[in-house]
């Protein structure tokens, strides 16, 4: 599932039960520079595809220019905005890098690419003053959701080859995550702040259904407008720490 291809081409039906949670918008900053109000870069993984990337979130002051740093102050991103843009300004980015599959580059790859650490993340504003924040990279991926059933039914392990069937209300269910991951990443503490639940109609157009609960909420009925308006469905459960890393599951169910 890609999020952010839905988000753009989809009709979305959005339900929440709890506000996004708020970023710190960096750690320390110096007094002549103006802190943005978020600036967090952190990690995805697809743990049903196999794949990771690195993301950002920045919003703040109208900015021109704008860096990304890495502890061993090695630039991975410089982004200058020119002509009427510049003039303009902006206030928010949001990235996802390219996500290759763990045969093309491994998860330790990945993270020797990107060390755990201090990023400072740099701009400048319109009038010319300084904008800086520090944030924490880190390494530690919670573990992936477990036991997760449909109505009851457990999770299909392959959706090509074999997709369960339920029956209604859709309830979706899953263990609380409480550990990191047992393969992927550093080990260390994990403080979920809060689960994504995702549900895709495909055919004959693109719909989703999106929630967002808070860590002590692991299970949820999907609306029955929205499982009437098809027979077949894929779901993807996101974990959210909070130092911003995701870990995603991906799963499927048709209905009787």
């Amino acid at each position: 599932m890609n999020r952010s291809r839905s988000r753009i081409l989809a009709p979305v039906l959005v339900f929440a039960l709890v506000p996004m949670a708020t970023a710190a918008g960096g750690l320390k900053d110096d007094d002549d520079e103006i802190p943005f109000d978020v600036a967090e870069v952190f990690v995805e993984l697809n743990d049903t595809d196999g794949d990771l990337g690195i993301h950002a979130l920045i919003d703040g002051e109208p900015w021109r220019r704008l860096s990304i740093e890495t502890p061993n102050e090695r630039k991975v991103m410089v982004t200058r905005i020119r002509g009427r843009l510049a003039r303009q300004g902006l206030t928010e980015l949001f990235f996802e890098s390219a996500e290759p599959d763990f045969e093309e580059l491994t998860p330790a790859q990945f993270f020797a690419r990107f060390p755990q650490g201090i990023y400072e993340v740099e701009g400048m504003t319109l009038e010319g003053e300084e904008l800086e924040s520090e944030t924490f990279f880190s390494h530690v991926m919670a573990a992936p959701p477990d036991n997760i059933t449909v109505s009851g039914v457990p999770a299909a392990e392959d959706c090509d080859k074999a997709v369960p069937v339920v029956t209604t209300p859709v309830v979706i269910s899953w263990d609380p995550v409480t550990t990191h991951h047992p393969e992927i990443g550093a080990t260390g503490a994990v403080e979920v702040i809060r689960y994504q639940l995702v549900v895709e109609r495909e055919e004959p157009e693109l719909l989703v259904y999106s929630a967002e609960l808070p860590p002590d909420v692991t299970s949820m009925a999907i609306p029955d407008e929205f499982i009437s308006l098809a027979d077949e469905f894929k779901y993807e459960i996101l974990v959210r720490t909070a130092t911003y890393n995701n870990t995603a599951v991906e799963s499927c169910f048709a209905l009787e």
